[in-house]
């Protein structure tokens, strides 16, 4: 009989020559379980997705209860479905007055590609600008914004009239015109290793976009839903985006993201054409009950609170010397080791002790860490000193 393991090889398309492999049999809280029993606490909540750990209760009952009603009935946007309305109204409710109108959609990198339309259908501009070093997904336009173009010199040729400005460079918002739509950005940088926007940068990013007409994106597909200590990065800096983007922890495990403006705005994907954009299965709702699930639980249970006080911890207890440096916001850490090698030892070592960690695309030096807002003081010790075990035990190995 074939093995999952070889199915999985066999017919499942893979992203990398080497990946994980880890045969999963059920996730709970912080835990994921394989198929052999062996048990992982995970340090990176799926890339910044389970921000209430796995399968939280009130998420499972939400989505329980919305299948046994009905899940897809029609496109989205025809049909008034009570989760997709909950969800919305919710969201608005915790949002500024800028950001009332949401629009549903499955995931991250779609968001940004909804968000991308909307900007060059509300300006009539064709000038996307986007930063060095930023991540906004893989599609074709999300790729075109990317910072890093060992990612995207094969795929070649992508979207035209994208421009790349330095991250914290006040004089390069001098590139920012009448020609251009829209500057998408990641008010912190997370696949670049957790970069933190210097004071004053995103207020004179704000002021920059304002005075040329052009509409300020925020990606907060990683940073949003309390990874960053806010609800929202955006709240750190008191800087409001013209449109702003989620995904991953939205769902709390189901596929979903939105992105989200004014209704003036917004309503210039209604009309010249209608059906300016659409999709299917977008605001699906169970994927939208699980979503007001998620949201109501962090607000209810005020889990954004100890988020400051759980990253210190960490920070706190990850003291070594072949640690270089510690960069975060929240439960949103990287942990820098003087270069790649290194560094994917002491991963490889952790997951094999039962730690899940990862590290940044763009920063393949810096470990990340990005446990779920719900994870104890006595599971942070646990994985805090299994990672120090694991570094002592990679240190001698010749690099």
């Amino acid at each position: 009989m074939i093995s999952p393991r070889e199915l999985f090889i066999k017919h499942v398309a893979q992203t990398s020559p080497f990946p994980l492999s880890l045969e999963i049999d059920r996730a709970e809280g912080c835990y994921i379980n394989d198929t052999s029993g062996k048990q992982y606490l995970d340090m990176i909540s799926g890339i910044s997705v389970s921000n209430l750990g796995h399968c939280h209760p009130n998420v499972v009952q939400a989505v329980k209860q919305q299948a046994d009603k009905y899940m897809h009935v029609m496109v989205y946007g025809e049909y008034i479905q009570s989760p997709q309305v909950q969800l919305a109204a919710l969201l608005s409710s915790l949002l500024p007055s800028a950001l009332q109108s949401v629009y549903f959609v499955n995931s991250g990198a779609e968001a940004i590609e909804g968000a991308l339309k909307l900007a060059k259908r509300y300006t009539g501009r064709t000038e996307l600008i986007s930063f060095k070093n930023s991540y906004h997904g893989s599609t074709q336009g999300a790729l075109s914004l990317m910072g890093d173009e060992r990612l995207k010199q094969p795929f070649r040729p992508l979207l035209p009239d994208v421009r790349h400005l330095e991250f914290n460079n006040v004089e390069d918002l001098n590139f920012i015109t009448t020609r251009t739509a829209a500057v998408v950005i990641e008010p912190i940088q997370a696949e670049a290793g957790v970069i933190l926007p210097v004071e004053g940068f995103l207020q004179k990013l704000r002021e920059r976009c304002t005075e040329m007409g052009t509409l300020l994106i925020f990606d907060e597909i990683q940073t949003g839903y309390g990874r960053t200590g806010k609800l929202f990065a955006f709240e750190h800096y008191n800087v409001t985006p013209d449109v702003l983007c989620l995904a991953k922890g939205m769902g709390g495990g189901m596929p979903l993201g939105a992105f989200i403006s004014s209704q003036k705005i917004m309503s210039d994907l209604s009309t010249d054409p209608e059906l300016g954009h659409i999709t299917t299965f977008g605001g699906n709702p169970v994927c939208c009950a699980a979503g007001f699930a998620t949201l109501q639980t962090i607000v209810t249970e005020k889990l954004v609170q100890d988020v400051e006080k759980k990253s210190g911890l960490i920070i706190d207890q990850l003291k070594h010397p072949l640690i270089r440096g510690i960069r975060s916001k929240g439960l949103l850490i990287a942990v820098e080791f003087e270069n790649f090698e290194l560094n994917k030892k002491i991963i490889d070592a952790s997951i094999q002790k039962g730690v899940i960690v990862d590290w940044f695309l763009f920063n393949m030096k810096s470990m990340r860490l990005a446990p779920p807002l719900i994870i104890s003081e006595d599971e942070i010790s646990i994985a805090c000193s299994t990672l120090l075990k694991c570094i002592n035990t990679v240190r001698s190995y010749p690099l």
